[in-house]
């Protein structure tokens, strides 16, 4: 998923879709041991996408926090 669709979850909803992207890639992982993964370019792209999520979570953080 592209970072854009990201922006437009709220973050209950994203904080969802990392949940299952972390499970995601556990099942990956294990599939990748067993050798019984077919597309080792998978683990890649859900690597990404927890990274965008957490990062978009982040920036929301920081801009919710008040300065000074």
């Amino acid at each position: 998923m592209k970072s854009s669709q990201y922006r437009e979850m709220s973050d209950d909803e994203l904080q969802g879709a990392l949940d299952e992207m972390q499970r995601r890639l556990f099942d990956l992982r294990s599939q990748s041991v067993t050798e019984k993964l077919e597309n080792s370019k998978a683990i890649i792209n859900t690597r990404r996408d927890v990274a965008r999520i957490k990062t978009l979570l982040r920036e929301r953080a920081l801009q919710a926090k008040p300065v000074g």
